[in-house]
């Protein structure tokens, strides 16, 4: 029985990837580097540190990860508290909302640092809804790993064949599934080259599932133990 939704951040709950983006090729031409959009394309899902790490190996840089780090986030920083674009996503709140007036647990796994995370929840509101946040940032490995959801689930309080992540991205997907969860494929207007092959479900609006639906719909596919 359904008992627990994961949730992803960036392409799920708000569009931070125009922000991201704008901020990773600001550091990019900080640093001098030339990034393809495929190669760019593969970091989603991921955390800044383990990105900056590869543009470090793939490039042969002289300076350290942490320097590619916070150069990123200042620019990006700068960006949340001057850019127009961000919102949540359309239909999102009103999932949101669904889930926990029908008693879902809500817990957000997000490759994103806690600080933005949390600049996130308290300029939408949402931390109300929602028991843990988790982010990919302060643990060891980055998604597709996928430690960022088994210790989701465990701050949820059930277990994964209980629960659901919802994500958009290839490495996600793949997290969450390692993980043994049931993983719904987000494809939005803003997913790009992303693989939602391993997802058990893929939508493209929220409607399709809403607390009756999505319920439903696990209850068939998942065995209840």
């Amino acid at each position: 029985m359904l008992k627990a939704v994961l949730f992803d951040m960036d392409g799920v709950i708000v569009n931070t990837e125009p922000l991201h983006h704008k901020a990773y090729h600001l550091m990019f031409r900080d640093v001098n580097i030339n990034v393809s959009e495929s190669l760019y394309a593969s970091f989603t899902g991921q955390a800044t540190r383990a990105i900056c790490e590869e543009l470090v190996e793939h490039f042969n840089l002289p300076l350290g990860p942490q320097t590619l780090v916070d150069l990123k986030r200042d620019h990006f920083k700068y960006l949340f508290e001057n850019d127009d674009e961000l919102d949540l996503l359309p239909g999102v709140l009103d999932l949101i909302q669904d889930y926990h007036n029908n008693g879902l647990t809500l817990v957000l796994a997000s490759s994103a640092s806690m600080d933005n995370i949390n600049n996130i929840f308290d300029r939408f509101h949402l931390n109300p809804y929602f028991v843990a946040k988790l982010s990919g940032a302060d643990l060891k490995a980055s998604k597709p790993h996928p430690e960022i959801f088994e210790k989701a689930a465990m701050a949820s309080g059930y277990k994964p064949h209980e629960c659901i992540v919802i994500e958009d991205s290839t490495n996600g997907i793949r997290a969450a599934k390692d993980a043994g969860i049931f993983c719904v494929g987000y494809d939005s207007l803003h997913s790009h080259d992303q693989d939602y092959g391993l997802a058990d479900l893929v939508v493209s609006n929220f409607k399709d599932i809403a607390y009756a639906k999505i319920a439903q719909h696990f209850n068939a596919m998942v065995p209840q133990k």
